[in-house]
């Protein structure tokens, strides 16, 4: 049996391999990202502390290059959603504060606490299971409570409060570190009356924990319209998610924003990624004749198409054939 050597391949740099044997690639501007993050530095000043959110991948970017991008930027701090996203960014050397949004199942809290990590919180029980454990471990569980203001997700109803305060004076090792809420449709461009009434009511609440006796407390509200469009709520940290990434929480605050500023700046950000691919084949496609599943495009004249190697496999939308 004759065996048939594999035909050699040239040695490239890791990067360049990557871009020449694959069909489609994704390319993230670190110049696009720095200035995107110039930009939100310029319109908040220095006084709110700088947090960027990178769950879900870095909303599909990335976590690790985005978690450079944003320490090369001089960020302060990460928000995730999850203890998996927090331990990651940890692993990998990233030693900033992070604070985990979401959801962290009881059976996990004591890794929070081990890590020193920020979680919020948001009912009873998760509070009590941190006490327990920095009580044990004589670690401080660092926590950011969650004030339900309107959006009515995870959140400490206002009949719930007064149990929280009273129960935080007598949990030595959970640190009350900061409050916040969050907003239910500032992105909407449809006004801000209900943004107004949120942030009363937040501001109301947090009034009440203060007189309890908790008189130095971190506020933070603002996601990435609230940055754009409510300067009001930017308080003592930011949670600057999508627009980090270049993009625009929706159409509506796009337009809100470039009203507000006169018509201008509606330019202002910069996408961060880019969806690359090559030319497989260039063919002639005679007059009245379908392109394509579902022949959905038919030639008017005759023509010359670029056929590209992407398809749904790749994220591509079929529906978009």
């Amino acid at each position: 049996m004759v065996k048939i050597p594999e035909p050699a391949v040239p040695k490239m740099p890791p990067a360049v391999e990557r871009k020449y044997l694959s069909n489609t690639w994704v390319e993230l501007s670190a110049s696009a990202y720095a200035g995107n993050i110039r930009y939100f530095r310029r319109m908040t000043g220095k006084r709110p502390e700088f947090s960027v959110v990178i769950n879900a991948n870095a909303y599909g970017h990335g976590w690790q290059s985005i978690a450079r991008l944003a320490v090369k930027n001089q960020v302060d701090s990460f928000c995730v959603h999850s203890l998996d996203e927090a331990l990651r960014l940890r692993r990998a050397g990233f030693h900033q504060n992070i604070l985990i949004m979401g959801h962290v199942p009881l059976g996990r809290l004591e890794a929070v606490v081990e890590a020193g990590f920020r979680i919020v919180v948001y009912n009873r029980e998760t509070l009590e299971q941190l006490h327990h454990i920095a009580e044990n471990s004589f670690r401080l569980a660092r926590v950011h409570l969650k004030l339900e203001t309107g959006t009515y997700r995870q959140g400490i109803d206002l009949e719930d409060l007064d149990w929280f305060i009273r129960r935080l004076k007598h949990t030595p090792r959970v640190l009350l570190e900061a409050v916040y809420t969050h907003f239910a449709d500032i992105g909407d461009g449809i006004g801000q009356d209900y943004a107004e009434y949120q942030r009363y009511s937040f501001q109301q609440q947090v009034r009440m924990i203060q007189k309890a006796g908790f008189p130095i407390l971190k506020k933070h509200a603002a996601c990435t319209a609230a940055i754009l469009l409510f300067p009001e709520t930017h308080f003592d940290l930011i949670r600057l998610g999508i627009g980090q990434y270049g993009l625009w929480p929706s159409a509506e605050t796009r337009q809100a924003y470039r009203e507000k500023n006169g018509g201008k700046a509606g330019d202002a950000l910069k996408p961060v990624l880019s969806w690359k691919t090559r030319i497989s084949q260039i063919k002639t496609v005679p007059a009245d004749n379908t392109v394509g599943y579902g022949r959905t495009f038919t030639t008017a004249r005759d023509s010359r198409i670029a056929v590209l190697p992407v398809g749904y496999a790749d994220g591509y939308d079929r529906q978009l054939s």
